[in-house]
């Protein structure tokens, strides 16, 4: 395991502090999980450059015009229940029902 050392503003690291502490983790392991995250993002795109290089844009848009007509054409599927009427947002951002 190696050790990193970074310099950030004590008022942050206090914050950074009580985070990892709401979730029950140590600063260690909010600081790792987020590498981990951030990492794992990254190889996903990277993997995804990778693909889009090798392929075809013609054959892509094909695909993606053969998905668009399976779905139209897909039975309808049952929508959760909604609201009466639907709510209009006002200039206050209350709901006026």
């Amino acid at each position: 395991m190696a050790t990193m050392t970074i310099r950030i503003p004590v008022s942050k690291h206090d914050r950074l502090r009580r985070l990892a502490e709401s979730q029950g983790v140590s600063l260690n392991k909010l600081v790792e999980e987020w590498a981990s995250m951030a990492l794992a993002q990254f190889d996903a795109e990277t993997r995804f450059q990778a693909r889009a290089a090798r392929g075809s844009t013609k054959r892509g848009l094909a695909l993606l015009d053969k998905l668009d007509r399976a779905a139209r054409n897909a039975p309808a599927k049952s929508k959760p229940a909604s609201p009466a009427r639907p709510v209009k947002p006002t200039r206050g951002g209350a709901d006026l029902r």
